[in-house]
């Protein structure tokens, strides 16, 4: 979740001040020599994993192996991006198992013996932790897989590990730096590695950025699919809510959380977005997705999908940082290009009376849901109250940079029967009837706009920072599906295009990613440059 939307209290001086030394540094790595990555499974898609085991180039046991060579190589050491929490200890023998499986010739589909990073607030039955990152539940072994790991599993894939994220999904602090957790320490950018991988799915994004996955899974209240998934120039999809259960996973809000698939190609995330859908009677949410969801969104896939249809283009996005500005205008040109009509829409200034109610929402969910899941974990706190007084017992490791206002300002609420939350709940829901009726008024296929600004420099003193962009908050509240592409790179650092639809519309922005994806091809993958401040 981009906590740093809700609390910009940082003085436009102090902005200015920061993003002048971060130009300075930018400045500075574009001087170095890039460094080549010959690793051997580099942007490698699911469809070449799957045709190399059924040539028998590689079985899923060897690729299984040469990824965890990688994160030995990359995450841990070298780069050191810090974007994997823990590895999972069976992931050889489910890869085991899935070749034997494939050599007797049963295939369970697309995803059979493919690696898979899941984030660390998403249970698994397993050896390894849930924790959000915190240390106050290290030690946290799930009973059960969530919902959507039995899915994972029973699609044939292998569980890679987990990875890091901002500590309670960046829902911890107002000051807080995204990607660093107290178990997990701060993870980095694989493009600019002193920059940041935003959150709160922040290693799911540096990883799958950096190959050491084929996809992984992240989570989302608002952006943290999206927004890591932009800065770190890669694929990633939040489903309408209700699309993927969300049983066995730590909550911050029961009306906008989802998991989401985050990959390096559109036709990768479709495939692990298939892989996930279900109705599960532990989430009655799902039941809405009952008759709508798929269980292959490849199959719409197609390059000319952007012909004939109207896509509205956020006007608020037209103005700011130039050259943000200038690949967004050559992005338009490109929808132009490939038989879209283009409509300007003014979506950003419909939600400016939204004010502080999403925030409120948040807070009253998240002690609701917190109190609710710690109940019944293995953890040794149990409520929201026992971590709030873990982090203050345990100051020195579990807050040594950043406090934990947050948590303190949702204990501190009532039960959801609340006025204030009901209030804030009823207009925070009105983002459905705006994006519902810029559709209809302006008959689009979907809105279009800039999915976040330029990844920041890491301060785990001040924090976060904001960077002028960003388009998650209305498909956020809404509920809507919203899917982010590699839309080009400014200054080394990359930055996506989002695409964003009514409920249970996955499959149609997932069909116009997919072209304007094919059209374009902006991906690139990260030369982990490691830069220095300059003396000034």
């Amino acid at each position: 979740m981009q906590r740093r939307k809700f609390l910009k209290n940082t003085s436009a001086a102090g902005l200015s001040s920061i993003l002048i030394a971060g130009n300075s540094v930018i400045a500075q790595t574009e001087k170095k020599n890039i460094p080549t990555d010959e690793f051997e499974l580099n942007e490698v898609t699911i469809d070449m994993l799957q045709q190399y085991m059924q040539s028998g180039k590689y079985t899923s046991r060897r690729i299984t192996e040469i990824y965890l060579k990688r994160i030995a190589a990359i995450d841990k050491n070298g780069p050191k991006l810090n974007a994997i929490i823990e590895l999972n200890s069976d992931a050889l023998s489910i890869a085991d198992a899935m070749d034997a499986e494939r050599k007797a010739g049963k295939l369970r589909g697309s995803m059979h013996g493919i690696p898979v990073l899941i984030k660390d607030n998403i249970n698994t039955g397993d050896k390894m932790m849930t924790t959000a990152g915190a240390s106050a539940l290290e030690g946290n072994h799930a009973a059960k897989d969530a919902f959507i790991i039995q899915q994972l599993r029973n699609a044939g894939a292998v569980l890679l590990g987990k990875t890091n994220l901002s500590e309670w999904a960046n829902f911890r602090s107002t000051r807080s730096s995204s990607g660093w957790s107290s178990r997990g320490g701060q993870t980095r950018n694989p493009y600019i590695l002193e920059r940041n991988p935003s959150g709160s799915s922040s290693g799911s994004g540096a990883a799958v950025s950096a190959n050491l996955c084929t996809v992984a899974i992240g989570t989302e209240t608002d952006g943290s699919v999206v927004s890591p998934s932009s800065v770190n120039g890669i694929v990633g999809i939040k489903p309408t809510v209700g699309l993927l259960s969300r049983s066995g996973i730590i909550p911050i809000s029961s009306t906008q959380d989802t998991a989401g698939p985050m990959a390096r190609t559109v036709k990768d995330a479709a495939i692990l977005l298939g892989a996930l859908t279900g109705v599960d009677d532990a989430d009655a949410v799902t039941k809405n997705s009952d008759g709508k969801f798929l269980k292959d969104y490849t199959q719409g896939l197609n390059i000319n999908s952007l012909q004939g249809k109207r896509i509205g283009i956020e006007k608020a996005f037209l103005d700011g940082n130039k050259q943000i500005v200038d690949v967004y205008k050559t992005a338009i040109d490109v929808l132009k290009n490939q038989g879209a009509t283009i409509v300007e829409i003014e979506l950003q200034k419909a939600l400016s009376d939204m004010g502080n109610a999403e925030f409120l929402v948040l807070q009253y969910e998240f002690k609701d849901g917190v109190n609710k899941y710690l109940s019944t974990a293995n953890a040794k706190v149990k409520t929201l109250k026992d971590v709030i007084d873990f982090n203050k017992q345990n100051e020195a490791t579990a807050m040594p940079f950043f406090k934990q206002e947050i948590l303190e300002m949702c204990e501190a609420k009532g039960d959801l029967n609340s006025s204030e939350y009901k209030e804030a709940l009823s207009k925070t829901l009105r983002t459905r009837l705006i994006i519902d009726d810029i559709i209809s008024d302006n008959k689009l296929d979907a809105i279009c706009g800039v999915t976040n600004g330029l990844s920041w420099c890491i301060d785990l003193i001040n924090g976060d920072y904001d960077t002028g962009f960003s388009y998650s908050t209305a498909a956020a509240m809404a509920g809507y599906p919203h899917i982010t592409v590699p839309m080009g790179v400014v200054h080394n650092l990359p930055i996506g295009l989002s695409f964003i639809g009514g409920a249970y519309t996955e499959a149609q922005i997932i069909s116009l990613a997919y072209a304007y994806e094919q059209a374009t091809k902006k991906r690139t993958a990260p030369s982990f440059i490691k830069t220095s401040i300059p003396e000034i």
